[in-house]
């Protein structure tokens, strides 16, 4: 090929090595550095056999060990690649909700510190009888999740499904759940003892047979709550330092929220952190205010006269009882719940410490002079449920009301049909299913329900992951604007990924990372640390399992990382994509065609297939109609499409979904509060939606294109409407929506098509969204485009490998800019034109060059030829990872680095001069992540090889000297 004018010349400054360490973390612990050589590290499984207690998945790099017996449960969860553990405490493998009833599956208790788990403790946890119990367990290889048919250059390692093991473990219904929650349903009407030193006895469910009328979970102060704060020290407060909810005032002083109740409330409920709150008759609690007199239910943190242990207190109208549960010591260091029921004879007192169950402690006559409650108090009162404070004020402590409920009457008609249900779902099945996978950190679970029983059910809500994770950072206090760090050690996210361009904001309505309330001994004072790991979806599923049919939940994916070193933690996450995903290694270079002119498409398809490139979109704003269910309009595509196979090329076309109208009530509607992602959208679950979606597969089968970009792909709104017999609302909009998406999208993967669809669907079969940039950038003058083009990619490479992202060269106007923008005519701006290019395809970027042809001179077609050449002979180096060397500022040289241990060609540099002046710099190259030791052989710009070496820390000192506006690059191989 010839060489331009941009190409530059490189001198080479030899280093002698006397040294050679690796350049892993300080704690990495393996012999072999996983990112070099990960061919050691083969997933396993161990004790899967019935004679052992425990089983369980390594790879070398991470273990995940569980206990089988009294039940199972995920015991260890450990990092060998750094010797640490993730897991502190042990909790149920996920939760599912069915016909309304929530179960644990699996899981182990009574561990007497969540701060760490011992051998010794382990050995004596117990088994919830209410869980769902272990059963047995199945070892196998892992399974594609979708076809993926290869037709066109992808990584030459990609390698589908991924190798490893697969194992399932199995759990059926707990023998005497129906039994226990019948139980529960029937206290509802019996009579608690009416003494102070009663036993506790069993007590109902919150939520079965009432209806919820109030809930409020503090994020903000309702307009509804009228505060009362004491007036003896100025900082007393409901909402301490802006937290709604947190009481920060002396110990023995009034502070409480009060609102009015709607008719007929025969149940409040409030949940309490008591911090550091000492007092006892002052001690946070709930109070029904009724026409002539205030009935108390409170916790005493400073017990009752000499007793100074927590205990609980009634005040009933007329006295203060002090003795509540009588024996029963209350453990304040985890939250409790107290609730107050009014029923026709009585007033009954419950609480339940978190995570437990709810007792009766205390009764007391509901008499015709009390009448309906009409308001509830909740925070400090005095003895008698007031505003009055205590002469000796005492300290100031700090303290917090985390939730209250208000519930209806209760009504208990329905009772024998739950003894139906409750034994119809003896015959569900749950399993849970965990994948390992060789070479990488990386370990997948998700949840199975299997309908064995003769009616259909309905799956309401799961939760696929629980870990109590150990906590990245202690600290004491919390301040505005400082927030607490979640674990780091662990990148999660699902394949229920869907509004935004990361993973993170992509994932946001599925990873959660919660305060623990178990984890009473962490540093945190107010134990705000968020280090437990919940994974389940913000809405439903609400889904309806028939019988002999499964439900599959949506995959959940962790990544440990040995390093919290940017780049390393980057090489993991996008070998992580490689890995599961590796379709995203296909990268064909694509031109836009602006044009659903016959002749025109005809002659981009043969501009493309005459340079090189390797695809041909029907862009938007041609006029291609992908809607159309006209038989000779689709006939007359397929015929086009025909001819690009015969020269090559792919073809495929351009659809708007979310950002547009369906009219006539088709459109999602979001419940109060929330908002659609990009002001509106259709519901595909409306006839507008269906009729839209029959059209796209019929596109496909029709014209046999190979090509879809959709715009605006579904980005998670919620939808309101019920649309039978598909959608209900809220709860199982999200859910269907999602489905029926990655359901289509999975069926062009399944048949070859590239998709290009800018948001994170990447496990659901897509090939790539936007690498990120702003599109009104590319109305710019050209020079500017140059920079942000290479910043873009800079930035988008930390979380995606280079063909993950596409970025955009305007061959043609876009968004604006008139001449000074364009490229067009293309042969006047030759060079621009050449500079994009390498700008993207030496950094192993795929752009969308928007036109109507790729050139206009054979000058042109000789440029574009020429580098597309250039690109091909080092595509698998130039598609493989990237080292950040130097981000594009418009001031020096930038420049980044590929690299590949497993290619000839080791590692390519690419590095260019954004300025109006020759650069002659001298930089030193890291090239331990190409796998090259002590030397390599190099050369410049395609010239003769030299052989150079590299000092102790695996990089070499190389001097670049890059004409203005020029391009550089230097390949590494062994010798």
């Amino acid at each position: 090929m010839k060489y331009s004018p941009i190409i530059s010349r490189t001198v080479f400054v030899f280093l002698t090595s006397t040294q050679l360490f690796a350049q892993v973390p300080p704690n990495y612990q393996p012999e072999t550095d996983w990112h070099l050589d990960a061919s050691s590290f083969k997933a396993t499984i161990e004790g899967a056999t019935e004679e052992h207690d425990a089983v369980s998945i390594s790879n070398g790099l991470i273990r995940r060990s569980f206990r089988k017996a009294p039940n199972a449960a995920t015991v260890g969860f450990d990092n060998l690649m750094t010797g640490e553990t993730m897991l502190r405490s042990v909790r149920p493998e996920g939760y599912i909700t069915i016909d309304g009833i929530e179960y644990e599956i699996g899981g182990l208790g009574g561990q007497p510190n969540h701060a760490f788990l011992t051998p010794e403790w382990t050995e004596n946890l117990k088994s919830n009888p209410n869980a769902m119990q272990f059963v047995g367990l199945s070892v196998s290889e892992p399974k594609e999740r979708l076809k993926w048919k290869q037709v066109r250059h992808h990584a030459p390692d990609a390698q589908w499904p991924p190798k490893g093991v697969h194992l399932q473990m199995d759990y059926k219904m707990p023998p005497r759940a129906d039994a226990d929650l019948i139980q529960q349903l029937q206290s509802a009407t019996v009579k608690a003892a009416g003494t102070d030193n009663c036993v506790p006895g069993f007590a109902p469910l919150s939520d079965f047979g009432r209806q919820k009328l109030i809930s409020d979970d503090f994020k903000k102060l309702d307009s509804a709550w009228t505060v009362q704060s004491s007036q003896l020290h100025e900082r007393s407060s409901f909402d301490n330092e802006g937290k709604v909810g947190e009481i920060y005032t002396p110990a023995n002083t009034s502070v409480f929220a009060e609102r009015k109740l709607p008719k007929g409330t025969r149940s409040v409920e409030v949940k309490i952190d008591v911090g550091t709150d000492t007092s006892s008759s002052w001690g946070p609690g709930v109070g029904l205010v009724f026409k002539n007199n205030t009935i108390k239910f409170n916790i005493r943190p400073g017990g009752s006269g000499y007793r100074q242990v927590p205990l609980l207190g009634v005040f009933d109208g007329s006295a203060e009882r002090t003795k509540i549960g009588g024996r029963f010591k209350l453990d304040t260091t985890k939250p409790w719940s107290l609730r107050m029921r009014v029923t026709k004879n009585n007033i009954l007192f419950d609480a339940r410490q978190e995570g437990g169950k709810w007792l009766n402690y205390h009764s007391m006559p509901m008499t015709k002079e009390l009448g309906e409650p009409l308001a509830v108090r909740i925070g400090k009162m005095d003895i008698r449920g007031q505003s009055s404070d205590h002469s000796d004020p005492g300290d100031l402590v700090r303290l917090r009301i985390m939730e209250f409920a208000a519930w209806s009457e209760l009504d208990l008609s329905g009772l024998e049909a739950v003894r139906g249900k409750l034994k119809a779902l003896q015959a569900i099945g749950v399993s849970v299913h965990y994948e390992l996978y060789d070479g990488i950190p990386v370990i997948s679970k998700w949840l199975t329900v299997d309908n064995k029983s003769p009616q259909t059910v309905t799956v309401d809500r799961f939760t696929a992951e629980v870990l109590a994770v150990v906590e990245h950072e202690n600290k004491v206090e919390y301040r505005e604007g400082v927030p607490l760090r979640k674990p780091t050690v662990l990148h999660v996210e699902t394949d229920m990924a869907f509004g935004g361009f990361t993973p993170r904001n992509a994932n946001r309505h599925t990873v959660n990372w919660r305060i623990d309330p178990l984890f009473s001994t962490q540093v945190n004072y107010l134990r705000q640390q968020p280090c437990l790991l919940e994974v389940e979806p913000t809405f439903g599923p609400a889904q309806e399992v028939a019988p002999g049919s499964t439900f599959e939940t949506f995959r959940v994916f962790e990544l440990a990382h040995d390093s919290n070193d940017r780049e390393r933690r980057g090489l993991a996450l996008r070998k992580m994509y490689r890995t599961l995903a590796p379709w995203v290694t296909e990268n064909p270079l694509m031109l836009h065609c602006r044009s659903s002119n016959e002749e025109v498409v005809r002659r981009a398809i043969d501009q493309a297939a005459e340079t090189g490139f390797e695809m041909v979109i029907l862009s938007f704003g041609s006029g291609f109609n992908s809607e159309s269910d006209s038989a000779d309009y689709l006939a007359k595509w397929n015929t086009i499409n025909d001819y690009a196979t015969s020269k090559g090329i792919h073809l495929g076309s351009y659809s708007l979904y979310s950002s547009r109208s369906g009219g006539k009530g088709n459109d999602i509607v979001p419940p109060k509060g929330l908002t659609n992602a990009h002001g509106r959208c259709p519901s595909i679950t409306s006839s507008w939606g269906q009729t839209y979606m029959q059209r796209l597969y019929n596109l496909f089968d029709k014209t046999n294109f190979m090509v879809f970009e959709h715009d605006g792909p579904y980005p998670g709104d919620v939808d309101s409407t019920s649309r039978p017999p598909l959608q209900k609302g809220v709860e199982d909009s999200r859910w269907v929506h999602w489905k029926t998406w990655t359901d289509f999208y999975k069926h062009l993967r399944g048949r070859g098509v590239y998709m290009n669809l800018p948001d994170y669907y990447f496990l659901s079969g897509s090939n790539k969204c936007g690498m990120g940039y702003r599109e009104v950038n590319w109305s710019l003058p050209r020079e500017q485009q140059r920079i942000h083009t290479r910043q873009n990619i800079y930035d988008g490479t930390w979380q995606k490998t280079p063909s993950m992202g596409w970025m955009f060269v305007p061959l043609s106007q876009y968004h604006g800019g008139g001449a000074a923008a364009t490229i067009e005519p293309l042969d006047k701006h030759r060079d621009h034109y050449e500079i994009m290019m390498r700008s993207n395809l030496g950094l192993g970027v795929q752009a969308c060059y928007r036109g109507p042809r790729l050139y206009d001179t054979d000058q042109t077609k000789e440029m574009v030829s020429g580098v597309v050449a250039w690109y091909k002979k080092h595509r698998d180096i130039l598609e493989s990872d990237v080292i950040h060397g130097r981000r594009a500022d418009g001031r020096d040289i930038d420049w980044m680095l590929h690299v590949n241990p497993k290619l000839d060609e080791r590692a390519f540099l690419s590095a260019y001069n954004p300025t109006d002046k020759p650069i002659t710099k001298t930089i030193n190259v890291p090239l331990y992540y190409s796998g090259l030791t002590d030397s390599a052989s190099v050369s410049e710009n395609g010239g003769l090889a030299k052989i150079i070496m590299l000092d102790q820390h695996r990089r070499t000192k190389m001097t670049l000297t890059i004409p203005p506006q020029g391009y550089s690059y230097v390949v590494f191989r062994t010798k």
